[in-house]
This record gives C-alpha cells, sequence and structure tokens, in this order.
C-alpha cells in the first residue's frame, strides 16, 4: 500500500514566535468582519441608551468652543490671529479630540477586553485599530460642523482663504490616527503590570492639550515666551494644528520642516507602539 503526501493548506497558522515589528495586516484583513463589528460596536452601543444619541458628536464640541471663546478669547483676551474665535477653537478642538481620544481608549484596550481576548483567537491589533476607526466616523462628523460653521462666518463676509496646504489633510488625520495608536499601544501594554499609569492618563491627557496650540496660535507663543515657545513648537501634535488652520482658514503659517519632524516622530512612536504591543500581546493574560 503507498502513501502519499498531503500538502495540507491553512487559512491562519498561529506559532509561539513572531516578529516584534509584523503588524499581521494579513490576519487583520483576513479578520475584517470583525473589525466591522467592532467599530459598529463602539459607535452604536456608546450612544444606545443617550436620548440625543448621535447628536452628542455636535454638542459636545459647541459647549466647549462656548467655553473656550468666553474663557480664553474674552476674560484672558488670548488673540485668534484675526480668525473669528469659536472657528479657531473648533479648528484645534477637533483635531484634538480625535488624538486624545485614540489615545485615552487604546490605552485600556487589554485591560477592557481581556475578557474576549483571553477566550479567542484574532489579530490583538484589531482591537486599537477599532478604536481608531470608530473615532474616525465621530471626526468626521465634527468636521461637517467645523466646514458648516466655516461657510457662515464666509457668508458673512469674515475674510478666509483655504490654500492648497488644504490638500495634507489626508495626510494630518493620518499621523493623527497614528500618534494616537502609538502611544495608546504604548501605554496599554504598560498598564498591564503597572495599573498607575491610568491614572496619569486621565488627567494627563487633558493637561497636554495645553502644550499644543488649541487656544493660542503658535506666534502669540513665540511673541510672548521666546524661551519656552520650543516646547510647544517640537510638540508633534502642535504643527498638525497649525496645518489643519493654515490649509482652511489661510491664517497662521506652515512649515515644511516642522511637518516632516512630525511625521518622522509619528513614525518612531508607532514603531515602539508596536513591538511593546506585540510583545505583550503573547503574556498579557498572565498579568491583567
Amino acid at each position: 500500500m503507498s502513501t502519499t503526501s498531503v500538502k495540507e493548506h491553512w487559512d491562519i497558522e498561529i506559532t509561539p514566535q513572531n516578529n516584534l515589528l509584523d503588524l499581521k495586516l494579513k490576519d487583520v484583513w483576513h479578520y475584517r468582519d470583525l473589525l466591522v463589528l467592532l467599530v459598529r460596536r463602539d459607535f452604536v452601543s456608546f450612544y444606545k441608551q443617550t436620548i440625543f444619541g448621535p447628536l452628542w458628536f455636535f454638542v459636545q464640541p459647541v459647549i466647549t468652543i462656548l467655553m473656550y471663546t468666553i474663557v480664553f478669547g474674552g476674560l484672558a483676551g488670548i488673540p485668534t490671529d484675526g480668525i473669528p474665535k469659536p472657528l479657531f477653537y473648533l479648528a484645534g478642538t477637533i483635531i484634538w479630540n480625535y488624538f486624545a481620544d485614540c489615545l485615552t481608549k487604546t490605552s485600556t484596550v487589554f485591560k477592557d477586553n481581556a475578557a474576549m481576548l483571553g477566550k479567542v483567537y484574532f489579530p490583538r491589533l484589531i482591537m486599537p485599530l477599532s478604536i481608531v476607526l470608530s473615532n474616525l466616523i465621530r471626526f468626521a462628523v465634527q468636521l461637517v460642523l467645523f466646514i458648516a460653521m466655516l461657510l457662515f462666518y464666509w457668508f458673512k463676509g469674515v475674510t478666509i482663504a483655504p490654500n492648497l496646504y488644504v490638500l495634507l489633510f489626508p495626510f494630518i488625520v493620518l499621523l493623527i490616527a497614528a500618534q494616537g495608536l502609538g502611544f495608546g499601544m504604548i501605554i496599554s501594554a504598560v498598564t498591564t503590570k503597572y495599573r498607575d499609569l491610568t491614572f496619569v492618563v486621565s488627567f494627563g491627557v487633558p493637561l497636554a492639550m495645553y502644550a499644543t496650540t488649541v487656544i493660542y496660535p503658535l506666534s502669540e507663543v513665540a511673541s510672548k515666551y521666546h524661551n519656552y515657545s520650543w516646547l510647544i513648537k517640537y510638540n508633534p501634535i502642535t504643527e498638525l494644528i497649525e496645518t489643519f488652520r493654515y490649509g482652511f482658514l489661510g491664517k497662521g503659517g506652515f512649515d515644511w520642516q516642522l511637518f516632516s519632524y512630525s511625521a518622522v516622530v509619528t513614525f518612531v512612536i508607532l514603531l515602539i507602539g508596536t513591538v511593546i504591543f506585540n510583545k505583550v500581546e503573547k503574556n498579557f493574560v498572565d498579568t491583567i
């Protein structure tokens, strides 16, 4: 009796060793249906039992820019480069909110999904990716609010001059998402052993906003606090906010060197986050 060798083909092979730089994008694509379901879950469940539902996408930034206009624009008298204050604050707020939401929600992905992650296999990167994509929906809705406000002021006769730098918008969104994902994966991996970092994130992220140009222009910092302006200038989020404002509103400035710097820093953060995330995902169940 002769035996014939049969070559077996498997859709997925689970092995104990893997490359720390491997994002397993092939596996992520194979589980794309799960990714879509998780994005839908995050979007629907968050507003399922609320009265206003998705209208909170609009309510939150409107209340935020109203308070910024009263406190920072009125009481503090911080100038906004000639841009109407609500429009100036909204431009910075929607960019910062997307980054902050990606970071804070990704930073607890292991802890929040420990039960599911410990029972069934799927590419772990799907969890933080679903957070980034679900937050992108919120960002898109708030971007509509920003465009509507921009058109409102334009019809009122306010000088608003969008320029070709608006074409960098997709790269801005990509860099913001990558920064939030990278920082979030680093923090999520570390918090599997050191839960204290969760408390640092809860109050640290809102404070970090004041180290960006969300509520003030970079030119104001450079003129009044020249010796310390480099702290704001070299914050990798700052140039992305400045480029967004300059592209859509035509006020402020753009610097290719700073934009390239933000891109390089983002790549490094994402690389470090990938290495740490891939290392911790192998045995996080034992420490969570």
